[in-house]
């Protein structure tokens, strides 16, 4: 996270998409028959396209995305007629997100950092190709925050003048991009949004995991107002202002265990209730000429998305696609288009496009699994539930290959745990899973408690107990896997990344008997060194996360917790993955946790990637990193030589 070009992909595509999954007719009464599953190489997986990113351009015949296509991420203009992709970008070296296009002309906005240390800074690509850096200096973060409602100008947050700290610039849309500084945080706010006349600015305050406030700063007064005065822990996360910027809207969990969408009239100071739901509303945002508001519900693991007429607040009906988890919506200035990613377990998103003004159906202007891989081999991912060692029901998702449906064959299996803490396993593709359920592997993505979805009290049911309760909903969901009856209760590992990796870790040294071997990619050894570590630009959350994990000052609990000052229990087999520049989990984080584990005498793999930080972007470094994942599973929890493994220990 080197090679083809995109392909043009039009709506010729569409049906195939909507065939992988359960159609609107009713289930046949017969189980189908099973058949053949082919099985692919690292490469074969790879040769899938990711895609990021969503915005039309000014005269809506482009789609500005973000794709690794060339093995590294560069910005592409997707035509929304269909037709052949074009790369805007060449970048060898490091990745680049495209976020947005000029009101009126076709340069666009960009943003990259170098080798994953997140110092990411913002860009214009201007028409002739040439990139500009509208936030220059060494060892400064800069987030781009979308333009005013009018387009004259846009808003950057950079953390130059302190680093724990992201002032906010109002720059100009035309060369040479002059700023303005509207706002010197030195609170550790961040920024919700700005008002349609630009006198208002939101602010965000976050206190704990479970406690967050709402300030209206007012930029003609000076002046700055607590919006959400309360008792007591709630949240409060701003999600737009009104068009006519009468309102604001936001999501609260007062007196609830999800979060729903209020707006607060700026006249009045009246709150009023606006949508809810049985799960947490993620988002809620309005179109351009404030016709349309788009919601976003995260539906027990998938997103549900509803789309409003937003003088009525009637249901406006989206396009159908039965398998698909449809997200990150956009509509068209001039509210004619929309666009929208749809995925499923089986296959990555795509981009579409669909006509608000007429009758036909959604246009799928991308194709991004491998055309060598038939989606029917790889497998859906299915929301299993089950009771935790004190009765407590936890969910999780659940991938079944094929090999599970033959001859009473027992498999191994793998506990995959989310990062985090409050991360969350959702319904969709994830590349490495499915690679490893291809190979014959049965993982479950668990969302033990501290999971984000469920609630705020299953949420906060980790909080000060890391690496206990959630540890024993990860053994307990053991017995699940055992259970289906086509699980080898003894070949059962555990792997994740970052919060997971620690997890992974945890296993190992906390209960080193319970899983078989263990896959820890860029996880925590040390709490101690870690929250001593934080990156400055943390400042906002710092004491959040203190007050769920420990702070410096709680050393001794600290230490008990982290897996570095037990791994003289390590005895099964480990793999872990780094990357060298990740400024979260720093690297030292996994050299001592390696050292330790290979002095107690156990069995270690170690994979540094020096050009990489939190998460691998580049596919080379996929390809080496997951070549390698099987390859160490095969030796350790299946002993097995497949084709691919051979390879891979040739180094193929």
């Amino acid at each position: 996270m080197p090679t083809p070009s995109p392909r043009p992909w039009g709506s010729a595509a569409l049906p195939a998409l909507i065939l992988l999954g359960c159609s609107a007719e009713a289930p046949p009464t017969e189980p189908e028959p099973i058949r053949p599953s082919a099985q692919y190489s690292i490469q074969e997986f790879l040769d899938t396209t990711s895609f990021a990113g969503n915005a039309f351009s000014p005269d809506n015949s482009k789609i500005l995305v973000s794709s690794n296509a060339t093995g590294i991420f560069n910005a592409y203009a997707v035509p929304v007629g269909g037709g052949e992709l074009t790369q805007l970008t060449t970048s060898t070296e490091e990745s680049i997100f495209a976020m947005r296009y000029f009101p009126d002309d076709e340069r666009f906005l960009y943003t990259a950092d170098e080798g994953g240390n997140e110092l990411n800074h913002v860009f214009v690509r201007e028409l002739d190709g040439t990139s500009v850096d509208l936030t220059p200096g060494e060892g400064l973060r800069a987030n781009f925050l979308g333009f005013a409602r009018d387009e004259t100008s846009f808003l950057i947050a950079t953390n130059e003048r302190d680093q724990r700290y992201f002032d906010i610039y109002e720059y100009g849309v035309d060369a040479p991009y002059e700023r303005e500084l509207i706002y010197q945080n030195d609170d550790a706010y961040t920024l919700g949004g700005m008002s349609p006349d630009r006198r208002h600015l939101v602010f965000g305050k976050t206190v704990t995991t479970a406690d967050s406030d709402l300030y209206l700063y007012d930029r003609e007064a000076g002046s700055t107002t607590l919006l959400t005065p309360h008792e007591g822990d709630v949240n409060h996360n701003f999600q737009a202002f009104a068009p006519d910027g009468r309102h604001l809207y936001y999501t609260t969990d007062a007196d609830s265990e999800f979060r729903y969408l209020v707006r607060y009239a700026l006249e009045s100071g009246e709150v009023e209730e606006v949508e809810r739901a049985d799960w947490d509303i993620l988002q809620a945002r309005f179109s351009h000429g404030g016709s349309y508001l788009v919601v976003a519900i995260n539906n027990d693991a998938r997103t549900e998305v509803r789309l409003y007429d937003a003088a009525t607040m009637e249901r406006v009906q989206l396009p159908a696609l039965p398998s698909a988890d449809i997200t990150n919506i956009r509509i068209s200035r001039d509210e004619t288009l929309l666009s929208f990613y749809a995925s499923s377990s089986r296959t990555p998103l795509d981009l579409f496009v669909h006509s608000l003004e007429g009758d036909g159906g959604p246009r799928q202007l991308t194709r991004s699994l491998s055309g060598e891989i038939e989606a029917a081999d790889l497998v859906d991912g299915e929301v299993v539930r089950f009771a935790s060692f004190d009765g407590l029901e936890v969910p999780g998702v659940l991938y079944r290959p094929h090999q599970a449906d033959r001859d009473g064959a027992q498999l191994p299996a793998l506990v995959w745990v989310h990062g985090g803490p409050g991360g969350q396993s959702r319904v969709g593709y994830v590349a490495l899973i499915q690679y490893l359920v291809n190979h014959g592997y049965v993982v479950y993505a668990i969302n033990n408690r501290g999971s984000s979805g469920y609630g705020k009290t299953f949420f906060h049911l980790d909080d000060r107990n890391h690496g206990k309760g959630d540890l024993g909903d990860c053994i307990a969901s053991k017995q699940m896997l055992i259970d289906t009856g086509y699980v080898d209760p003894n070949r059962i590992g555990i792997i994740g990344g970052s919060y997971g990796g620690f997890m992974v870790l945890a296993a190992l040294a906390f209960e080193p008997d319970e899983f078989a071997v263990g896959v820890d990619i860029f996880g925590v050894s040390n709490w101690l060194r870690t929250l001593q570590s934080i990156p400055p630009w943390w400042e906002s959350f710092r004491k959040a996360l203190e007050e769920e994990m420990g702070s410096a000052e709680d050393e001794e609990y600290l230490r008990s917790i982290s897996p570095l000052f037990h791994a003289q229990n390590i005895q099964k087999p480990l793999m872990v993955l780094q990357g060298a520049n990740d400024p979260r989990v720093l690297r030292a984080e996994s050299d001592d946790i390696v050292a330790a584990a290979r002095a107690n005498g156990a069995p270690v793999e170690y994979l540094v990637f020096d050009d990489e930080g939190h998460g691998f972007r580049k596919k080379e470094n996929q390809e080496r990193g997951y070549k390698a994942i099987l390859r160490f599973l095969d030796q350790h929890l299946t002993a097995t030589d497949t084709a691919e493994t051979a390879e891979a220990a040739a180094g193929g």
